[in-house]
């Protein structure tokens, strides 16, 4: 006999309003961020031709990571599904760690894109404070995601489709020059550019390596698609269409790419603070290339921003429900969007704009990097939380999913290990490492956090994890 509390698909009050098209978008556009039009340079010019392996490994460590979290998805449709699953197999502490620690993300994530939106539209128009840019794409964004899911999610299709347009015209327009031989770049665009400077591994394998910390951070988001699984029209066909098609979309929009960019300007030519889109435009000829690259990054900080007002409300409302956070992040808005939980994260995001106006730049990397460490928890907890739940199918526990995960959770460890060893990156070089501080102060006050909250309400640690499921079965 299963039990109904875990087989059922909660309404949650939610709004079933993104569709397939939508549902499909936010999935590209998850895989498509600022750390691939900006972050990417710097890694050029440290990994040289051999960071389009590095983009492929990463590529298929998160094609692991989503098919783990399909399969959860697939036997329990969820919104803000990560805490959710990490509640139930780990236990109560890991899913109030995991739901905070997600909010912390997209916070602090939030806090970097609308900055870095301001200094896109400082481009154009530098007579504008940076401060007044910002404050206004922070107040129009949260007027969307307060009125309605559908309106966030036609927002986010339009986002990504611009995205996948200029990266598309990107790949069609370094193959003409390859093939064709015209353009500024014409006379010295060849695919021996991938090895004719000092080799594939210009700079060694030890410092292809160092730049899987930045290739990871360019891929965060992409499992955003699990937080849309609890307003999904139909999540039983759109989930699994959306994961599946992972792997091509990473193939084209990132490793092909980087591929063709790389055999058209040879890789010597690209630096850190440098796009690798707009230096490609500017070797090719094109003389509007670089305001248009600027256009597509300034679409892909909103995006993220986006979705990061999006996933915190959600995330908030999830821990309220759990009574990890107050109750009254649980109420819905008439337009059934937590916008409560939307407007403190809006209201913190705020206070990383004026931060991120008076510390020098540097806070930019800082903020992106503790984006990273929480993301790569994130990762890990769904990915635990998968092993645990394969273990409990075997057993006869809990009822099969209809989207396993290939391999069982083979596929799970490996990801689980290259995870642990990215870590073991950002320990080792000294630049990231503050993020690695500041998680452990962030761990120290939930923790703490935690003791008040059993403290107060003992009945929040009795539930959830293993106990839950010795019910089933």
């Amino acid at each position: 006999m299963t039990s109904e509390k875990v087989t059922a698909t909660p309404e949650e009050g939610y709004e079933r309003g993104l569709g397939s098209r939508q549902v499909q978008m936010i999935a590209i556009g998850g895989a498509i961020g600022v750390g691939l039009f900006l972050g990417a340079g710097a890694n050029i010019a440290k990994a040289g031709p051999s960071l389009i392996l590095m983009y492929a490994l990463a590529g298929a460590i998160v094609f692991f990571i989503m098919r783990a979290l399909g399969e959860l998805l697939l036997y329990r449709p969820v919104s803000g599904s990560f805490a959710e699953y990490s509640r139930e197999f780990l236990g109560p502490f890991f899913g109030y760690f995991t739901g905070w620690t997600y909010w912390l993300m997209w916070v602090v994530t939030g806090m970097a894109e609308l900055t870095a939106a301001a200094i896109y539209v400082h481009y154009w128009f530098p007579d504008i404070p940076q401060w007044v840019t910002a404050l206004v794409f922070l107040v129009v964004l949260f007027g969307v995601n307060l009125i309605s899911v559908k309106l966030f999610g036609e927002l986010e299709f339009w986002f990504s489709m611009v995205k996948v347009t200029a990266l598309i015209g990107m790949i069609v327009i370094g193959l003409g020059v390859l093939t064709f031989g015209f353009s500024n770049a014409g006379d010295t665009a060849a695919v021996s550019n991938l090895w004719a400077f000092d080799g594939f591994f210009p700079k060694g394998i030890g410092s292809s390596l160092m730049t899987l910390q930045g290739v990871m951070f360019a891929y965060l988001a992409v499992e955003l698609v699990g937080v849309t699984a609890g307003e999904s029209e139909n999540p039983e066909k759109t989930l699994p269409k959306a994961i599946n098609t992972l792997p091509w979309r990473i193939a084209l929009f990132y490793v092909g790419a980087l591929t063709v960019i790389l055999c058209v300007v040879k890789w010597t030519e690209f630096a850190d603070g440098v796009s690798p889109f707009v230096k490609a435009f500017a070797v090719i000829g094109i003389p509007a290339g670089a305001g248009i690259v600027n256009f597509v990054v300034l679409t892909a900080a909103l995006s993220s921003c986006n979705s990061g007002m999006y996933s915190t409300g959600r995330m908030l409302r999830n821990l309220a429900d759990s009574g990890e956070a107050p109750k009254v992040f649980s109420k819905l808005s008439s337009t059934k969007t937590p916008a409560l939980g939307i407007a403190v994260s809006v209201a913190f995001m705020g206070i990383g704009v004026v931060l991120n106006y008076i510390v020098p730049e540097k806070a930019f990397g800082y903020v992106t990097s503790i984006a990273t460490a929480a993301g790569i928890w994130t990762w890990l907890m769904i990915l635990v939380s998968h092993v645990l739940y394969r273990r409990a199918v075997v057993a006869g526990r809990l009822p099969a999913s209809s989207f396993p995960a290939p391999g069982g959770s083979v596929c799970s460890w490996i990801a689980i290990v290259f995870l642990l060893f990215v870590t073991g990156l950002i320990a080792y070089d000294a630049d990231s490492r503050v993020c690695l501080y500041v998680m452990a102060g962030w761990a120290a006050a939930l923790g703490i956090g935690w003791a008040v909250l059993k403290s107060r309400n003992p009945q929040v640690a009795e539930r959830g994890g293993e106990p839950e499921l010795e019910k089933v079965g």
